[in-house]
């Protein structure tokens, strides 16, 4: 027979534990549509902060009012992220004369291969390269990885510096501005850029300050990831660069597992996201949403405020959301998504597909190449 004190501990222990969310759930953005389709695109990370990947749409609960809504009536379901996001990922090379001259092309060249046989099949792929001149030279445009694959060992094993100095930060603010460049193309409302940087060294050529750089990346919200190899790497500096993630290559030997880390980790971040969308069944009136969640261990919710005046029946939740986002929300910031998205609702979009200042300041072009309780 369990003592009292037992019992009532394990009591305690429920109730503090019962209705706790463990899991963070953070909205990036919401489309309401006629006839009566909603639509959430979140992000959902476990106590610890990593990803949680791979839940089904049925292990999601959804609530309005209070009140589930079965999953029959709402045919809820997981809509592919292709209908609605696209997300761009450049990856930015130091081929000044210390790598270059050093023989360690071919070593890049295998480094790249990895990098873009592990990462996502989603994501458009471009490579750049950069040495001590003022643009940043075009190796493969932006596209599938495929097409990258095939041109990098061709174009890499021909690249020859002209100028044998290292134009980091100048090359940091043209890579940025590239990746501006291909998302204001794009006909898909979300547009997500990542920036990948592999130097084994500091900027020489001094045609842009650190400081420049790093607005540069914060001005447009772009992720960032910093592969470091050898002994010269400023890793202080690099940390800054690095907003998602720095791996530091000890020596040549590391290079490779390393693009194949910082391609893992870009994968993880891909995976934290969910385009969750279903037919309510209201047809009028203001109404709280809520998105519940629950694993054998955590659990989750998400709410929202929408308008169903005029919504009628027929509707099919596989249609495209229409989002309304501002072009500049990127990955890897969910504070600030949430804070532009609902920004978004009450303020007409900005076009920033055009704005150079900060690579106009600096000086620097680029090439021209079962069910939960109600909550």
């Amino acid at each position: 027979m369990m003592k009292p004190v037992n019992v009532l501990l394990i009591f305690w222990v429920m109730l503090l534990t019962g209705g706790c969310y463990q899991i963070k759930l953070q909205l990036v953005d919401a489309s309401v549509q006629k006839p009566s389709n909603v639509a959430l695109y979140f992000s959902m990370d476990d106590k610890e902060g990593k990803p949680i990947p791979d839940v089904t749409a049925a292990e999601f609960k959804i609530y309005e009012d209070g009140n589930l809504i079965s999953e029959y009536e709402s045919k809820q379901t997981m809509l592919n992220q292709e209908v609605a996001i696209e997300r761009y990922t450049l990856l930015l090379l130091d081929m000044s004369g210390s790598v270059v001259d050093s023989g360690q092309v071919p070593l890049v060249q295998e480094a790249v291969g990895a990098f873009l046989e592990n990462v996502g099949d989603n994501e458009k792929i471009a490579i750049y390269a950069f040495d001590g001149r003022e643009e940043i030279i075009p190796i493969s445009p932006f596209g599938a990885r495929e097409a990258a694959l095939e041109r990098k060992n061709e174009l890499l094993s021909k690249y020859e510096p002209k100028d044998p100095s290292t134009n980091l930060n100048g090359a940091v603010i043209a890579a940025v501005d590239e990746l501006e460049k291909a998302k204001s193309k794009s006909g898909i409302p979300l547009r997500f850029g990542t920036l990948v940087i592999f130097t084994d060294g500091t900027d020489r050529a001094h045609r842009a300050t650190e400081k420049e750089a790093l607005a540069a990346i914060e001005e447009k919200n772009t992720s960032s990831f910093v592969i470091g190899l050898g002994g010269e790497v400023d890793q202080a500096q690099m940390q800054n660069f690095a907003k998602d993630g720095f791996v530091h290559a000890e020596n040549k030997e590391e290079i490779i597992e390393s693009f194949k880390k910082v391609a893992d980790t870009i994968n993880a971040q891909a995976k934290r996201y969910y385009l969750l969308s279903y037919c309510s069944p209201s047809r009028a009136k203001d109404h709280e949403l809520t998105v519940l969640v629950e694993t054998k261990e955590q659990k989750g919710k998400l709410k929202y405020q929408f308008s169903a005046e005029d919504f009628q029946p027929q509707c099919d939740p596989t249609d495209a959301p229409k989002f309304k986002i501002p072009a500049d929300v990127q990955d890897g910031d969910d504070a600030k998504a949430e804070k532009n998205s609902e920004k978004s609702k009450s303020e007409p979009k900005k076009s920033t597909a055009n704005k150079s200042t900060t690579k106009k300041q600096a000086g620097v072009k680029a090439s021209t190449a079962p069910p939960p309780p109600a909550p």
